[in-house]
C-alpha cells in the first residue's frame, strides 16, 4: 500500500496534500517555526519537570561550608523560572503561528468534535496501537489520536501549568505587582490557601511527564512500524513516506 493509496484516515486537507504528491514520497508539513517551537518547548518541559519535582522534593540540606555561601536551592528556583517563562512566551508565539502558518500548524488547537469521520478515524488508531489493527493509515499531519494526546496534555494542560505557575509567581512578587493583577484570581478558585494551587500544578508536572514518556514511545514505534516518518518530520518539516508497492 502506498502513501498516495491509503487517503481514507485523512483530513481533507491532508489528502489534498497526499493525493497531490502522487508517487513523490515527501510532502512539507511542519513549518521552521513549529519545529523550532517543539524543541524549544520540549527542552523547557524538561527543565520545569526536574527542577519542580526539587522544588517539591527539595534535596536535603548541604553541610560543607557556610550556609550563607550555598544557593542550590536558588539556582533550582531559578532555571524553573526562567524555564517556565520560555514555556508561557513561546505558547503565545506557538498561538500566534496557528493563526498565520499552514493548516498542520492549527491542529494543535482545535478538536472536530463534531466529526464523525474523525472519531472513526480517532478509534481506528486506538486499536492500531493496541496492534489490533494489522495495517496502520498515513497521515500527512497528527493522526486524529496524536491530535487529541496533543490537543488535551499541551494546548489544555501547558496552559493550565502556565496559568497556576504564574499565579503561584505572582504571590511571591506581591499583591501590588501586574503580574499579581493578572493572575491572582487563579488563585482564589481553589480556595483562601495557595496550598492547593501548590498541589495541582504538582500532579499537572506529572500528567505531562505521562503524556511525553507515551510520545516518545508512540513516535518511534510509528516509525518503525507505520513506514512513514515521525521523529525526522520534526526536524526536517518532511513527512516522508516509504511506497509499499513492488517496483
Amino acid at each position: 500500500m502506498s502513501a498516495t493509496e491509503n487517503t481514507a484516515g485523512l483530513h481533507d486537507a491532508d489528502a489534498t496534500d497526499l493525493a497531490s504528491v502522487s508517487r513523490q514520497t515527501s510532502v512539507y508539513v511542519y513549518e521552521a517555526p513549529v519545529r523550532i517551537w517543539h524543541w524549544i518547548n520540549a527542552l523547557a518541559i524538561l527543565v520545569l519537570c526536574v527542577t519542580g519535582y526539587f522544588i517539591g522534593s527539595p534535596l536535603p540540606s548541604m553541610q560543607i561550608g557556610e550556609a550563607t555561601h550555598q544557593f542550590v536551592f536558588g539556582y533550582i528556583r531559578f532555571a524553573h523560572f526562567a524555564a517556565g517563562w520560555i514555556l508561557a512566551v513561546g505558547f503565545l508565539g506557538r498561538i500566534y503561528w496557528a493563526i498565520f502558518g499552514n493548516h498542520h500548524a492549527r491542529q494543535l488547537f482545535f478538536i472536530p468534535f463534531w466529526s464523525g469521520h474523525f472519531w472513526r478515524e480517532l478509534f481506528f488508531e486506538v486499536r492500531w496501537y493496541l496492534f489490533i489493527e494489522k495495517e496502520p493509515k498515513k497521515y500527512v499531519g497528527h493522526n486524529p489520536l496524536a491530535q487529541m494526546a496533543m490537543f488535551c496534555f499541551i494546548t489544555l494542560g501547558v496552559t493550565f501549568m502556565i496559568f497556576t505557575g504564574l499565579a503561584l509567581y505572582s504571590e511571591g512578587l506581591g499583591q501590588d505587582s501586574l503580574l499579581h493583577s493578572l493572575f491572582g484570581w487563579v488563585l482564589t478558585i481553589f480556595g483562601e490557601n495557595s496550598h492547593y494551587v501548590h498541589t495541582y500544578h504538582h500532579l499537572g508536572m506529572w500528567w505531562i511527564i505521562i503524556f511525553m514518556i507515551v510520545h516518545i514511545y508512540v513516535a518511534i514505534r510509528e516509525d518503525i512500524m507505520s513506514r512513514q516518518s515521525i521523529v525526522s518530520t520534526m526536524i526536517s518539516g518532511h513527512r516522508t513516506f516509504k511506497d509499499d508497492r513492488p517496483d
